[in-house]
């Protein structure tokens, strides 16, 4: 018999002694930073009885731990990234649930002009030819990933771009310590950015353009190649997430009555 199995039997025959399912989900930062998982967490726990246990990483790392089956699900935005997961075999399939955006921030007075600009590309290309600092995360999240498509299509190599270029390894809320201790540029999801508390001089300088537009996706992973994950219970997290109790408690959280997520689940 199964752990599982075993576990299910014992719920029915001594249930004070039941305990919440457990789900391992591997998330990015900004879902953590941004406050989000405090929103989450607890409706999910009772309405479907549910331990969500998050480990709060970058893009990459989450699809390393869920390519070695090491948690259950990953919940991510790097498109790219992502339909290669699951083209893979690592994941059962991609289901999106929410949306953001990334902006440029950078300090008040703007050396580099970027709020002139028109679009992303524009942006970087200014700080660029400014030789001001740049913060990169460095940690090949999915903002990283983002940021590094973005100087691609620019036609600049950061390797590059010398001292200005400053790649500091971590997640989003320590870059944007380092960003504000330099007083430098940076990119950063919005709601991280509008929640984060050590601003120092540093300002919302662009954003709008729709190559910023930044999709988080559910990515079940795929049972076949690693059978201890627990699918069944992730299924019923994804609707969950994907239908309406979902979509409230996403749309509810804002700052300063801004909301940070759009929910854009499609039912199956």
């Amino acid at each position: 018999m199964t752990l599982r199995f075993i576990s299910c039997v014992l719920a029915v025959l001594f249930p004070m002694l039941a305990h919440a399912e457990t789900v391992r989900m591997a998330v990015t930062t900004s879902f953590e930073n941004s406050g989000l998982a405090d929103v989450l967490l607890p409706p999910i726990k009772d309405e479907l009885d549910l331990d969500l246990q998050l480990l709060v990483v970058g893009t990459g790392q989450a699809l390393t731990l869920g390519a070695a089956g090491d948690v259950d699900a990953v919940l991510v935005h790097s498109r790219a990234a992502e339909d290669a997961f699951v083209a893979a075999g690592h994941a059962t399939h991609r289901r999106e649930i929410m949306y953001n955006d990334f902006v440029l921030v950078g300090p008040s007075a703007d050396p580099a002009a970027i709020a002139d600009a028109t679009t992303a590309i524009e942006a970087l290309q200014r700080i660029d030819r400014a030789d001001a600092v740049f913060v990169s995360r460095g940690d090949d999240s999915g903002t990283h990933k983002m940021e590094l498509s973005l100087w691609d299509k620019a036609g600049i190599a950061p390797d590059d771009l010398g001292t200005s270029y400053q790649s500091v390894g971590s997640g989003m809320g320590a870059a944007l310590n380092t960003a504000s201790g330099l007083n430098a540029y940076i990119l950063s999801d919005r709601p991280t950015w509008l929640t984060f508390g050590n601003k120092g001089d540093l300002v919302l300088l662009f954003s709008g353009d729709p190559a910023l537009f930044n999709p988080y996706a559910l990515l079940p992973i795929n049972p076949s190649r690693h059978s201890h994950v627990n699918a069944d219970a992730v299924a019923r997290l994804e609707e969950w997430l994907a239908g309406p109790r979902g979509k409230a408690a996403i749309e509810s959280y804002t700052f300063d009555g801004q909301p940070l997520f759009v929910h854009s689940a499609v039912a199956n």
